[in-house]
C-alpha cells in the first residue's frame, strides 16, 4: 500500500484493520493526524514528539499510548531506551518511531508468516508485550555480568569499579522509562477501549506483572552492583592500610637505626672511634643487633 492510498483508507469489511508504521519525521504527517484522523493539537504533538515518558490515555474509543522500548542498533546503550508512540481505535493502529526498533520488525515479520495477531487489540498486545520482554535481555546481561565480576580476582579494581558505575547508571536509565511504563499498563487496564477483548486484557495485565518484575529485578541488580562496588572499595582501602602499615613498620624499625648513624656522622671534637680502624665494624655489629632487638619487641607485640 502506498501512502496516497493508505491516507485515505477506510475498513471494506468487518474486522480488517490497517497497521501502519512510521517515521515521526516524515514530511506532512502533522497536518494529516490533525486532519484525517481528528486529532487535536496536543495529541498529535505527543505522538511526534521525540522526549516523551510513558504513558496512555483514552479519547473516545482511540487509545494513544506512549511505550520504550531497548535500543539494540549499533554502538547504543542498554539505558537509551527508544520511544514508540500508537494510536489505535480499532480499525487504524499507527506507530511512530524516529530510530529503528527491533519490536516492529519481528511482528511485521510474524505478519508475513501467515501468523501472529488478527485484530487491532491482539496486535497492540503484541507490541507492548514484546517491547517489555526484549528488556529482560539487558537486565539478564547486567546480572551475568555481575556474577562474572564478583569472581574477578585478576581485573584491575579501577576498571571493575568503572564498569560497576556504569551498570549502575544502565539500572537508573532503565528504571527511569520503565516505571512509567508500568504505570501506562495499569492506566489501559483500568480504562480500557472497546476494542480491546478481555484476552487482550490478559495479556496486558501479564505484561504489566513481568513489567513488575523487571523492575524488582532492576533493584536487585542495583543492590548488587552497589554491593560489589563496596566490597571492591573495602579491599582496595584494606590493601592500601596493610601498605601503609607495612612501610610504617620499616620506619619505626629504621628510625632509631637512621637516628643512631646520624648521632656518628656529625662533624664535632671528641666524636669516639674516630681514630679507631675496628670501630667502623663494631658500629655495625651493633645496629644489627638493635635491628634484631626491635624485630623481637615487635614480634611480641604482634606488630609483625
Amino acid at each position: 500500500m502506498n501512502w496516497s492510498d493508505a491516507m485515505v483508507w477506510k475498513p471494506s469489511r468487518t474486522g480488517e484493520v490497517l497497521w501502519l508504521h512510521l517515521d515521526r519525521v516524515f514530511t506532512g504527517l502533522d497536518d494529516w493526524l490533525q486532519k484525517s484522523l481528528n486529532l487535536n493539537e496536543a495529541t498529535a504533538e505527543l505522538l511526534l514528539s521525540n522526549e516523551t515518558r510513558p504513558r496512555a490515555f483514552r479519547e473516545g474509543e482511540s487509545l494513544i499510548t506512549v511505550l520504550r522500548g531497548i535500543n539494540f542498533n549499533p554502538g547504543a546503550e542498554p539505558e537509551d531506551m527508544i520511544a514508540m508512540q500508537i494510536w489505535c481505535d480499532g480499525n487504524r493502529l499507527i506507530t511512530l518511531r524516529r530510530r529503528r526498533l527491533q519490536t516492529p520488525r519481528d511482528v511485521f515479520a510474524e505478519l508475513q508468516a501467515g501468523n501472529g495477531p488478527t485484530s487491532a487489540g491482539e496486535l497492540f498486545t503484541l507490541l507492548a508485550e514484546q517491547l517489555v520482554v526484549k528488556m529482560n535481555y539487558s537486565i539478564v546481561d547486567m546480572n551475568d555480568r555481575i556474577d562474572e565480576m564478583e569472581e574477578d580476582e585478576d581485573t584491575d579494581t579501577d576498571e571493575l569499579l568503572s564498569e560497576i558505575a556504569t551498570i549502575r547508571r544502565n539500572c537508573l536509565g532503565l528504571k527511569r522509562y520503565m516505571s512509567p511504563q508500568h504505570e501506562a499498563m495499569l492506566t489501559i487496564q483500568k480504562s480500557p477501549p472497546g476494542w480491546l477483548s478481555e484476552a487482550d486484557l490478559s495479556e496486558i495485565r501479564e505484561t504489566g506483572e513481568r513489567l513488575r518484575r523487571y523492575l524488582d529485578d532492576l533493584d536487585v541488580s542495583k543492590e548488587s552492583a552497589l554491593v560489589l562496588q563496596d566490597d571492591l572499595n573495602n579491599r582496595a582501602a584494606a590493601k592500601m592500610n596493610q601498605t601503609m602499615y607495612m612501610l610504617s613498620l620499616v620506619a619505626a624499625i629504621f628510625l632509631p637505626l637512621g637516628f643512631i648513624t646520624g648521632l656518628l656522622g656529625i662533624n664535632v671534637g671528641g666524636m669516639p672511634g674516630v681514630n679507631s680502624g675496628s670501630a667502623f665494624w663494631i658500629t655495625c655489629a651493633a645496629l644489627v643487633v638493635l635491628m634484631g632487638l626491635l624485630f623481637m619487641v615487635f614480634r611480641k607485640l604482634k606488630w609483625l
